[in-house]
């Protein structure tokens, strides 16, 4: 599947690396998306539906490279009450561990993939407001690489939940926020940080629940901040995404408060972000004006005249929702506008 390189090619090369795009077009609006991590699961993806009505659904599709279609399997196919929010499969590259989805809606579920691929079943069911009949939706979650037993959601109750899922109990939960908690993200086997109606990024450690570092804050009070990513090459550095803006707040938790950079180039609000699972100075991001912009993030600190420009641009042919940057095959990027899938050659 990769081009071949020969300068001599004039141009040709560009040409055939730019048709290494692939679509899938789901029967319904998709939202949540993400890549599989198994070795053995190469172009292996879940896609999850935005539907008013109940129930919504999951499916799971793979490329198939011998003749670059993405195709669903109907039986690994399956229905989801709510719209999920974010959707993990099991941070496990070398396959040891059974294979497991999660989704986010009003509880976190993990789903087990049987072994033949031949169905999805439902493994758990995790609740952290046992005491209350109402459940405050789950925005996001996040599955901790270092320590495959843990994952973390955020809820619009102000709370962090810490989940150990072998266990199917909690961990810890924490208030973290004054407002909603818009999403969560793992920066090693005990540290977390999380994104706030109320404008903050905190950072948390297990081993001191009592405490949160504040990393950043909007400077208008109030300002939501909606997405996160904690760049997993270089923990130093984090990104936010401020709701309704068509800037991207790039941090370095060394010096709080202050923005390293902010990344201006999107012509309407971002919705998405990924730092490359492979390099610690480039990331991703993408929003309503259809475009998935990549950025090298290695003059970071430096003034740049009239602000840092994106090395890669690709327009889609709507609003992008949703990205992910796949950590088993680190050349390929995913995106989910509408209806349609598609995953990009970077």
């Amino acid at each position: 599947m990769g081009a071949s390189s020969d300068p001599t090619q004039d141009g040709s090369d560009e040409q055939q690396k730019r048709s290494e795009i692939y679509t899938y077009e789901a029967p319904w609006h998709i939202y949540a998306m993400n890549w599989s991590v198994r070795r053995d699961k190469k172009y292996r993806l879940a896609i999850a539906s935005l539907l008013e009505q109940h129930p919504n659904k999951v499916e799971i599709v793979q490329l198939d490279d011998s003749n670059g279609e993405i195709r669903s399997d109907p039986s690994l196919s399956f229905e989801h009450p709510y719209p999920p929010t974010k959707t993990i499969f099991i941070p496990d590259k070398e396959c040891q561990k059974p294979d497991l989805l999660a989704t986010s809606s009003d509880f976190l579920r993990v789903w087990r993939i049987s072994d033949q691929d031949s169905g999805v079943e439902l493994k758990s069911l995790l609740n952290g407001n046992k005491n209350s009949e109402f459940c405050g939706p789950l925005t996001s979650f996040d599955w901790n690489e270092a320590e495959p037993k843990r994952i973390g959601t955020s809820s619009i109750d102000t709370t962090c939940t810490i989940w150990d899922i072998e266990r199917e109990a909690v961990d810890t939960q924490l208030i973290a926020h004054d407002k909603e908690v818009y999403d969560i993200a793992w920066g090693g086997v005990g540290v977390f940080a999380s994104v706030s109606a109320d404008g903050s990024v905190r950072v948390f450690d297990l081993r001191d629940k009592e405490h949160s570092t504040i990393i950043y804050e909007s400077s208008e009070p109030d300002t939501p901040l909606v997405r996160l990513g904690w760049n997993k090459q270089d923990p130093r550095y984090m990104a936010t995404i401020i709701m309704d803006s068509a800037k991207v707040v790039v941090l370095d938790i060394r010096f709080p408060t202050l923005p390293v950079v902010e990344l201006q180039r999107h012509q309407a609000s971002v919705n998405a972000i990924a730092w490359a699972p492979h390099s610690s100075c480039h990331i991703c991001t993408a929003g309503d004006d259809s475009q998935a912009l990549i950025w090298d993030l290695s003059s970071m600190g430096q003034p740049v005249e009239g602000g840092l420009d994106p090395i890669l641009a690709y327009t889609a042919g709507a609003e992008i929702e949703q990205l992910q940057w796949s950590s088993s095959q680190p050349d390929w990027v995913a995106i989910a506008f509408s209806s349609k899938l598609q995953i990009l050659r970077v």
